[in-house]
């Protein structure tokens, strides 16, 4: 996994892999609590002020790891706050600095409107309690005196999902969050995470179920060079797998439902915008639900896989790995049936495999389950070149245009265009993670450092059409609407 600061990856990791081997070995419930002096046997801290908060925060997260809410609260979100963990942030979100020069103009507190600025010995003085954030008096100083100190959390998150209590512990409101995890990994105290389904998965694999493991398209070139498609399907039946299936194969299953649906909306004059994101459903729906009318009614590629893989054996435990935060909600949506049943990332799958000793190993494919333009589902652009694709292959005699959203700002900008009536395009590709879902918040990689070997492994690839391939695999009659 990609991430700003290795200390924070490597506690959360061995947090998961501990868990995963002890649920492997049936003595989860027995060893659970010895996990957090295992990993801070003591005397000194390590990271915190003392050993007592350090352990705490490993307990929260193994309440993560195990799919619970760190706190021992209810909660629906998949994006949890482990409050151990947050702190040092600055509450203030306006301060003072050296630079003031306590100015006989008092510029700063002739411009507050609020009262919340008075003149203390040697500079200004801003209280946090009356402050409204306004900005204002930073304006109006002419040293450039007064710093903005936004907490990365609140910064990073797209939806303004992000506020505090009275003790600066970081909230997430669940009416606003589009469960992108970016705040996850924008924390430099590793206090926010997300539940994991690891522990249901491998009790769901020893029970004796057929457990089937759907793999995103963005994983090719994520590990290198030399771990395909192959070295996660040999890896995952070691660990008790039955199969694995490329969602790429739902890549080619949702851009042919959509290309129906933007046929018939190009020639009644309609705008649309894609559903394969679930993030960029989340947007819509929590922020823009003027728009969800425009927005296609085809189910994403992972549900797309689930609902194959069902068709043909009811009782089939579908498993998706991927660099996604948000599909763990996508699993709870109401009103979509069939769809996956757990959600792993690409870390929580790995220890999962760690748990019982299993590397990915290099291995050459031998099976291809999606097209080209299904393997490219996962990059910017990557939706809209396949439905593209298969408007010309079912003869389509149109020319529409598509604006291709990368990251949220562009997400956002482009629906407001199109509320209001302004958006230019025909069509919306949505993607909240920068790149597509390559540049995920679980990637394991870099998109720079992932693109040269991903676009050579998929280069690889037989170059069959969408349709060809869906109807090679009959994937062609699975019903694709929410």
């Amino acid at each position: 996994m990609v991430t700003n600061d290795e200390a924070i990856a490597q506690v959360k990791h061995e947090v998961m892999r501990l868990v995963c081997k002890l649920a492997w070995e049936d003595r989860l419930d027995e060893a659970r609590d010895t996990i957090p002096y295992q990993m801070i046997p003591g005397p000194q801290a390590q990271f915190r002020c003392c050993v007592y908060k350090e352990r705490e925060i490993i307990r929260q997260r193994i309440r993560l790891a195990e799919g619970l809410c760190p706190s021992g609260q209810h909660s629906d979100n998949m994006v949890q706050v482990i409050q151990a963990a947050c702190e040092e942030c600055p509450i203030a979100s306006y301060i003072v600095t050296d630079n003031c020069r306590k100015c006989m103009g008092k510029a700063c507190q002739n411009s507050c409107q609020f009262g919340a600025i008075s003149m203390g010995p040697t500079r200004s003085y801003i209280d946090p309690s009356k402050c409204r954030e306004c900005g204002k008096c930073a304006q109006a100083c002419p040293y450039n005196a007064i710093a903005h100190l936004e907490r990365p959390c609140k910064k990073a998150c797209p939806a303004d999902a992000i506020t505090y209590d009275q003790y600066g512990i970081c909230k997430i409101d669940e009416s606003k969050c589009i469960r992108c995890g970016i705040c996850i990994h924008n924390c430099p105290f590793g206090a926010i995470g997300t539940k994991a389904a690891v522990v249901d998965v491998i009790r769901a694999i020893k029970s004796g179920k057929k457990v089937v493991a759907m793999l995103a398209p963005a994983t090719e070139g994520q590990f290198g060079p030399d771990i395909t498609m192959e070295s996660w399907r040999v890896a995952l039946k070691k660990a008790g797998f039955v199969d694995m299936v490329e969602v790429g194969l739902g890549g080619d299953m949702t851009a042919a439902a959509e290309a129906k649906e933007w046929a018939d909306a190009y020639k009644e004059g309609k705008k649309m915008t894609t559903s394969c994101c679930p993030a960029f459903v989340n947007m819509i729906n929590l922020h823009y639900p003027a728009l969800a009318a425009n927005m296609s009614q085809t189910v994403s590629p992972m549900c797309g896989v689930s609902r194959y893989l069902k068709a043909k054996d009811p009782e089939t435990v579908t498993v998706f790995i991927g660099p996604c935060i948000a599909k763990k909600s996508e699993v709870n949506l109401h009103g979509v049936e069939d769809n996956a049943d757990y959600v792993l990332t690409y870390g929580e799958a790995r220890s999962l495999l760690y748990g019982k000793d299993i590397e990915l190993e290099p291995a050459a494919n031998t099976v291809q389950q999606s097209s080209v333009f299904g393997k490219r589902f996962g990059n910017g652009g990557g939706v809209a070149a396949a439905v593209l694709q298969c408007l010309k292959e079912m003869g389509e005699d149109i020319d529409p245009k598509v604006v291709k959203c990368s990251g949220a700002a562009e997400c956002k900008k482009a629906l407001l265009l199109l509320k209001a009536g302004k958006l230019p395009e025909d069509f919306i590709e949505g993607m909240v993670c920068e790149g597509g879902c390559v540049g995920g918040p679980s990637k394991n990689m870099t998109i720079a450092e992932a693109k040269k070997t991903r676009d050579a492994m998929i280069a690889q690839a037989d170059g069959r059409g969408v349709l060809e391939n869906l109807q090679m695999l009959g994937a062609d009659k699975i019903p694709m609407g929410r």
